[in-house]
């Protein structure tokens, strides 16, 4: 039986071959590793091909998760994070690092990679500009490289964008009027025509899901693939979702710049789960069959039509040691919580079948232990409630507590014992951990609600108990919110 097993994901990708759809994985994922307890790269790797995917990109050029890639034929994508642009601006570092990072792994059973990302969203105007004179440079220099390795006919070096690098004016806001941003017009233009002499594409990442956040005027039909109430007009276009719109905002500027053929990868585009409004499972269950349905008919976007999409999912895995500056749902984005287990049914076939994904298998956990409110702790020990609660939750996760999210309907002895308990597990359950002068106390009883899940964290070898780094802290407004309604209600 278990040749059966290992044997469907090929069978699934013949099928889909024979009538003609793209294969189910021939999408490809993000998978990012900050996560305070992360699942072994061999078990993401298997989980990786029981899915019949077959593209992965890296945000950076770790050793575990590229030898655990290794002899499965995944396509990867390794990548060369922002604080390392500038060491890549000289040449002898270029060199030493695709000698490390991409020629180490050619052989017969190593990794088949086939992109190196140069930075990450680089030019993102929240930036300021930081990264812009090191860009390009470490670009060509990595590019000329992996010609020198030997290897550049079949790796190619470019650099994931954010959507924010172009736009369509104000008084023109259509895709056909796009254009590369003002400030950075002569630099994108330069890296553009560079990209198309060097046989690289233009990776980009599309996000409708931020579209929506934070603002209550953008139509919300217009985020999914449905088809829109209120339409966006372009001549003889109409465009139904804000995907094809931004898609196409980018080919007009690509072509503004002398080359509208310049293939695109979009190298991240999903919808997250948890903490806010907008981040549920049911939109992103909703938001994926609309793009898969799309993918499988090889829809293109009315600028390119009838055309296959590379696409990389963002993302595998939730990640709670993200930085949510951006917004609290930035630790949501995986398609499969932080065990590696998915958290819908979703069909990438397009065929509308409801049917989920293969989560990881042999996965360890910690014992089924819970830290919560300790009710029967003395009176005078509440006073020191919203100190504890904020302590928990500047050193752990409590994202989902946010408003909007799934745990925030409960009471506040229910959001209490969520901050003391998913401190307890990012400490790895030890004693001292659940403490919290005496507000809290340990439990066998499984404290979770209908929509709120209180976590069992991972078996991790990866930090000593106890001595965790807790992640990026809730903004500090959440923080107070958090606190005030609980010291308030009890």
């Amino acid at each position: 039986m278990a040749g059966v097993a290992v044997a469907r994901p090929l069978l699934l990708l013949l099928l889909l071959a024979v009538v003609g759809l793209p294969a189910a994985w021939a999408l490809g994922v993000n998978w990012g590793t900050m996560a305070s307890h992360q699942l072994p790269p061999s078990t993401v790797v298997r989980m990786l091909q029981d899915n019949g995917i077959r593209k992965v990109k890296l945000f950076d050029a770790d050793a575990e998760p590229l030898g655990a890639l290794a002899g499965s034929g995944i396509e990867v994508m390794v990548a060369i994070p922002n604080n390392m642009l500038d060491m890549m601006t000289d040449y002898d570092t270029a060199r030493e690092w695709v000698h490390k990072n991409v020629s180490a792994y050619n052989f017969d059973g190593g990794v088949n990679i086939r992109y190196v990302a140069v930075g990450n969203e680089p030019f993102l105007s929240s930036l300021n500009g930081t990264f812009l004179n090191v860009t390009f440079p470490a670009l060509r220099n990595i590019q000329q490289a992996l010609d020198e390795a030997g290897v550049g006919d079949t790796v190619k070096a470019t650099v994931p964008l954010n959507a924010d690098v172009y736009e369509s004016p104000k008084d023109n806001s259509v895709p056909s009027a796009g254009r590369f941003r003002p400030e950075i017009a002569g630099l994108m233009t330069e890296i553009v025509q560079f990209l198309n002499q060097s046989g690289a594409p233009f990776t980009v990442n599309i996000y409708p899901y931020l579209s929506l956040y934070g603002n209550d005027d953008f139509p919300l039909d217009f985020a999914f693939f449905d088809g829109a109430s209120s339409p966006v007009v372009d001549g003889s276009i109409q465009y139904t979702n804000v995907f094809d719109a931004n898609f196409d905002t980018l080919v007009s500027a690509l072509a503004k710049a002398g080359v509208g053929g310049l293939p695109v990868v979009v190298g991240e585009v999903g919808w997250p789960t948890d903490g806010e409004k907008h981040a549920t499972a049911a939109y992103a269950q909703r938001f994926y069959a609309g793009l898969f349905r799309k993918l499988a008919g090889n829809a293109g976007t009315p600028l390119r039509p009838n055309q296959y999409m590379e696409i990389y999912l963002f993302s595998l895995i939730d990640e709670d040691m993200k930085s949510i500056a951006p917004g609290n749902f930035e630790r949501h984005w995986g398609v499969m919580r932080y065990d590696g287990q998915p958290k819908y049914a979703m069909d990438p076939t397009g065929q509308g079948r409801n049917t989920a994904l293969t989560g990881a298998r042999g996965v360890d956990y910690l014992p089924r232990a819970w830290c919560v409110l300790n009710t029967n702790s003395p009176p005078e020990n509440m006073s020191r409630l919203g100190d504890n609660v904020g302590y928990a939750c500047t050193n752990a996760d409590c994202t989902s507590l946010s408003y909007g999210s799934t745990c925030s309907g409960m009471d506040a002895a229910g959001n209490a014992s969520y901050a003391f308990n998913t401190y307890f597990q990012m400490q790895d359950q030890v004693e001292e951990a659940c403490g919290f002068d005496g507000l809290a106390v340990r439990t066998r009883q499984d404290p979770s609600t209908g929509t709120c899940n209180f976590t069992i964290q991972l078996e991790n070898t990866s930090a000593a108990p106890g001595r965790r780094r807790g992640p990026a802290a809730l903004t500090l407004t959440t923080a107070l919110v958090l606190v005030a309604a609980m010291v308030t209600a009890l």
